[in-house]
């Protein structure tokens, strides 16, 4: 009976310390914060793919998932009764940014700006509870922006900060590392994991010998590198040793009839992503060896499947969210002509390749690289990602498994997150409605709970509105 106090005891003060370490920027839009919690007569979407579980109690205490089962365990605790609502894992999102690129025109640059303030909310309002930030623009901004959420002085999700672009600048307005051989690469792979940086993205113009110098050195280091290629072709980068390959099969251009050694293709991998048929030998073998050398796929649909349906309607809440800059660069956007049969043909051949891909095994993680350009904003694109991934022929509960379990695995943090068991972090999505039958129900996310906090997505929502694309 002492030891069960003693626990007890603990557990309380933890909970004391942690919501003490909220300041009040965080405070104000915590909706649900006490020594312990019980979510009771919810759905229970586990993460793993598991069908779901009905009439759900789950236990917090101490910022932890303490139990699940049919019996509540609410003795002291403060009880939501959450009947009619599912609760999934926090979103782990794998690629995701913090700054929004505006729109190139004839008169205008593509310039890209930091989204501090409001991408971080827009994040955790839709259930991102942990993120890859997958290239920065500005690295200083989101170390720095990681240090205020982790102490509690402003709200937002974990982030996995990720180097600046490892390639070459191709103009005044590319905000990219400007590499000028394999040593600059080991030196500056070197120089951001010194200051905290924790993944590194290499990107199109990148070299074989600068890739092999930049994997080297993160390895060393036990830190993973992935990559936005075409200079490089995944099987080139794959002999590197690189960890993860972005935007499934779009950008791999081995196939592509121009390319040369070390200089990007003119289709960028498109003529490629035409000819990989699964089933087909040239699909068939890149698969193989993917998986043999444990190469991460990263799923992003989204933009291409914005770009195939560009007249789709925005939810309102995205519109909300949007600066007036924003929504004059997304009507922009929306209104140039596209061929559309040819962007449905590649978004049908690269989800082809991304079931074939699990089908035999590999890891496929998501995320929608939301930086604002087709409408695809910070965590609303994370919502979106899941739809594309049933669309492309997954349940539902595979799909959430893809955009939470399977990217908290790439991280190696399976154990702490990405599902609802006891002893992992209470990180957590509530959300009305049974996403297990009707994906589109992943968009009405009412509370997110990350580390056993319960956040208040409407009230995030609306700190926001109209601020994306200024700050």
């Amino acid at each position: 009976m002492a030891a069960r106090s003693i626990a007890a005891m603990l557990t309380l003060c933890f909970v004391l310390a942690l919501a003490d370490s909220l300041g009040p920027e965080v405070r104000k839009f915590v909706r649900v914060d006490a020594p312990k919690i019980v979510l009771e007569h919810v759905e229970v979407i586990d993460g793993t793919g598991a069908a779901p579980r009905l009439d759900q109690s789950i236990t917090i205490e101490g910022g932890k998932i303490t139990a699940i089962g049919t019996a509540p365990s609410g003795d002291g605790a403060t009880v939501l009764d959450l009947r009619g609502y599912a609760v999934m894992p926090g979103i782990v999102g794998m690629h995701d940014h913090l700054w929004y690129q505006h729109l190139a025109t004839p008169d205008r640059p593509a310039v890209a700006l930091t989204m501090t303030y409001s991408a971080p909310r827009l994040y955790l309002a839709n259930g991102v509870t942990t993120m890859r930030t997958a290239a920065s623009v500005d690295p200083y901004a989101e170390l720095s922006l990681k240090h205020w959420i982790e102490t509690g002085v402003v709200p937002g999700p974990h982030l996995d900060v990720t180097s600046p672009f490892l390639s070459h600048a191709q103009s005044q307005a590319s905000r990219l590392v400007d590499l000028t051989g394999p040593d600059d690469a080991r030196a500056t792979v070197a120089f951001w994991a010194d200051h905290g940086v924790t993944s590194f993205k290499a990107y199109q113009d990148i070299t074989r010998e600068e890739l092999r110098a930049a994997i080297q050195e993160a390895h060393k280091r036990g830190l993973k590198v992935t990559g936005h290629l075409c200079s490089v072709t995944y099987d080139e980068a794959m002999a590197l040793g690189i960890d993860n390959l972005e935007h499934g099969f779009q950008v791999n251009t081995v196939l592509d009839p121009d390319k040369k050694p070390d200089t990007c293709s003119a289709s960028h991998g498109d003529s490629t992503l035409l000819r990989m048929i699964p089933g087909k030998p040239d699909a068939d073998r890149l698969i193989a060896s993917l998986i043999a050398h444990h190469v991460a796929i990263t799923s992003t649909l989204v933009l291409l499947a914005s770009s195939a349906n560009p007249q789709r309607p925005l939810r309102p809440a995205v519109l909300n969210a949007m600066s007036r800059v924003v929504r004059d660069d997304y009507l922009t956007w929306r209104d140039r002509t596209r061929d559309l049969a040819h962007l449905k043909t590649l978004l049908d051949r690269d989800t082809a390749m991304e079931r074939a891909f699990v089908a035999a095994g590999g890891l496929l993680i998501a995320g929608p690289d939301p930086v604002g350009i087709a409408g695809n904003l910070p965590g609303f694109g994370d919502q979106r990602e899941i739809e594309l991934l049933v669309d492309a022929g997954w349940t539902p509960v595979e799909a959430i498994k893809i955009a939470t379990y399977n990217g908290a695995t790439f991280l190696g943090r399976q154990d702490h997150i990405g599902s609802i068991a006891p002893g992992k972090n209470a990180d957590l999505v509530v959300i009305k409605g049974d996403p297990a039958a009707r994906i589109a129900d992943v968009e009405n996310v009412e509370i997110v709970f990350k580390d056993g906090v319960g956040y208040d997505s409407a009230k995030l929502l609306d700190s926001v509105k109209g601020a994306y694309g200024e700050y």
